[in-house]
């Protein structure tokens, strides 16, 4: 089980984590060769990579990308809670709800960061420290043309021999995707010193800056700043 959140909610006083352990070193896959036709509407697409906290993390500072809201997707709406989520059996997956402007970023784009830096995607339901399904690699397609996208995707990373071990991120339909709790949105942003944040999330933040320096933005997007404009 991950570390549970409610241990995180006090101040970092500089204190190892017992079992604790840093995100792994990100892996550069290459861009994918299949992507879609050009759009003129945001997009958006749900993707699950163990905590959300972190993959959440990664997007907020992607550049073209216009909201990041951490998740579940892969479960009914009435089990959408994070302490339900927590048992493993409600089918959820903590995700993360991407949406991006095409004209900026590319789908393909998304899941290449997807792949080399927000998570780990050889891990089978868990991420480092996190065990459970609801911690899985998946990709929740909202339509066909993400599903053609993300299959060709995961073929060719598989066909270049990018990963040492299977890739074993799923695909399923998105049914529904359930915003968190409130205490979960821009939880990396507002508490940068918490020890799970500076264990397992910074580093996929400081992967994102070396490794697409191109598509890195310092200042992130926020729920908390989409909440204020929407009043």
């Amino acid at each position: 089980m991950r570390i549970l959140h409610a241990l995180l909610m006090v101040p970092f006083l500089g204190l190892a984590i017992p079992g604790a352990q840093a995100a792994e070193p990100a892996v550069v896959v290459p861009a994918p060769k299949v992507d879609q036709a050009p759009k003129t509407s945001v997009q958006t697409v749900v993707l699950a990579g163990g905590c959300f906290w972190g993959v959440q993390a990664v997007y907020q500072h992607t550049k073209g990308v216009t909201s990041a809201v951490s998740g579940y997707a892969g479960g009914e709406k009435q089990t959408a809670h994070y302490e339900l989520v927590g048992t493993g059996e409600t089918g959820h997956a903590e995700s993360v709800s991407v949406t991006f402007d095409p004209q900026q970023i590319s789908l393909g784009k998304i899941l290449q960061i997807y792949f080399s830096v927000a998570h780990n995607p050889t891990e089978l339901n868990y991420q480092g420290p996190d065990v459970g399904t609801q911690y899985r690699s998946a990709i929740f397609f909202a339509d066909d043309d993400q599903k053609k996208v993300a299959t060709a995707y995961i073929d060719q990373i598989e066909k270049a021999h990018v990963f040492s071990r299977p890739i074993v991120t799923r695909l399923e339909p998105l049914h529904g995707f359930y915003p968190a709790e409130e205490h979960h949105q821009d939880f990396a942003v507002l508490h940068p010193s918490y020890p799970y944040i500076v264990f397992n999330d910074l580093p996929k933040v400081e992967n994102l800056k070396k490794l697409f320096a191109a598509d890195y933005r310092d200042k992130p997007v926020t729920v908390m700043a989409s909440s204020k404009a929407g009043e």
